[in-house]
């Protein structure tokens, strides 16, 4: 064990010994652990410090816009509004599965199963 460790393991006993541990919030509890098993392991640290400030990535941004896009479509009534917003939502549509061709994510994946959970009935969304 290095000096480093040692130091370390002391200041924890010590700390435990004031009960300096005693009032933490969710003592007794489980924690709440987070599957990154998509996140590689090198942008695990810097995905969680985006995440914890509230800063979606890029994907998600883009999802969130095109269902954003869907329902102003849906409640658009002017023809030339509708196609200029129908535009925006086709370029927001390409660069998602661009974005997720590049991660390893086949667009033609999502296409299917979207096709499956409407069969079933179900609501789905990329």
């Amino acid at each position: 064990m290095d000096i480093v460790a040692v130091i370390a393991e002391n200041k924890i006993r010590e700390a435990m010994e004031k009960g300096e541990f005693d009032n933490l919030p969710g003592k007794g509890k489980p924690l709440q652990l987070e599957d990154l098993s998509g996140v590689p392991e090198e942008l695990r640290a810097s995905y969680l410090i985006l995440k914890n400030a509230g800063v979606l990535p890029p994907e998600l941004e883009l999802h969130r816009e095109i269902l954003s896009l869907k329902k102003l479509i849906d409640f658009c009534y002017q023809e030339e509004e509708r196609q200029d917003l129908t535009r925006k939502l086709n370029e927001k549509i390409l660069r998602f599965n661009l974005l997720m061709e590049r991660r390893g994510m086949n667009a033609a994946v999502n296409f299917y199963q979207e096709k499956i959970y409407r069969k079933l009935g179900r609501g789905y969304t990329p």
